[in-house]
């Protein structure tokens, strides 16, 4: 691939987003090969989860806007279309584990599909910016959707008003992220967090995932509802018989994912 880099370690699925000149600003070509990997992840039953981080001093600066502007440039809708809601949608739709790792700055879009991954970490030299309103956009991504939704509505706004930096402390302290580590270290800890829940029951945890992604829309009934129908999937995978046989024996469980 020419602007990702995609390797499997130890059952994870490494995306790298790699145009470390440009902040790593998204281009059509460049979520297409994302969204391929994605797809590959998911086909792949070895890799049982996902890390997604970025080369260089930026996570994701948003939307490259040298191919956004000039004549012949892709209509704004196009691109949302092409680039970024396809992402968003493979974050949130594939039942494996994602986890973010955050190197550096993640500005508009690439902040918000920091925020749709499952599990961020981030380094503390890392900082989130809504930018959007600084060039009279309006956050996409679905930053509108999960944002107010990890720190509540008020806040959300006046950061996509403002376009005030927040720093990965602060994120932390926000509730936007799970993790801040040493930027050192960021890889490290990603793959090893990564490792641990890809030996864990990657069925049981894709349908956990999946409920959690209905639970944003559904009354308290339809959400036990959904809970209900989902355990009976779950019931009946090889993971749920090995964890129920490995504690009658008091030995630790061989989860295979299935």
């Amino acid at each position: 691939m020419e602007h990702i880099q995609f390797e499997k370690i130890n059952g994870v699925g490494i995306i790298t987003l790699n145009r470390p000149e440009v902040y790593n600003s998204f281009t059509i070509p460049m979520a297409l090969e994302v969204q391929e990997a994605f797809k590959t992840c998911d086909e792949d039953a070895e890799i049982r989860a996902i890390i997604l981080t970025a080369k260089g001093r930026g996570f994701c600066a948003g939307q490259d806007l040298k191919e956004a502007t000039g004549p012949d440039a892709p209509s704004i809708e196009t691109i949302v279309d092409t680039t970024y809601n396809p992402i968003i949608k493979w974050i949130r739709n594939i039942e494996k584990p994602v986890i973010g790792a955050v190197n550096g700055v993640a500005a508009g879009a690439g902040a918000n599909i920091a925020f749709a991954c499952d599990i961020t970490f981030a380094a503390n030299t890392a900082s989130f910016i809504q930018s959007f309103s600084s060039i009279g956009l309006v956050p996409d991504s679905g930053g509108t959707f999960f944002l107010p939704r990890l720190i509540g509505m008020q806040r959300a706004t006046a950061h996509m008003f403002l376009a005030n930096k927040f720093s990965a402390e602060k994120a932390k302290e926000l509730g936007m992220i799970y993790e801040v580590v040493e930027a050192d270290k960021l890889m490290s800890e990603a793959q090893s967090f990564a490792e641990m829940l890809a030996k864990r029951p990657t069925k049981g945890l894709g349908l956990t995932k999946r409920a959690l992604n209905k639970a944003m829309f559904n009354t308290l009934e339809e959400q036990l509802e959904v809970e209900r129908d989902l355990q009976a999937i779950a019931g009946k995978t090889y993971d749920n018989k090995e964890g129920i046989q490995a504690f009658l024996e008091k030995r630790k469980p061989v989860f295979k994912g299935e």
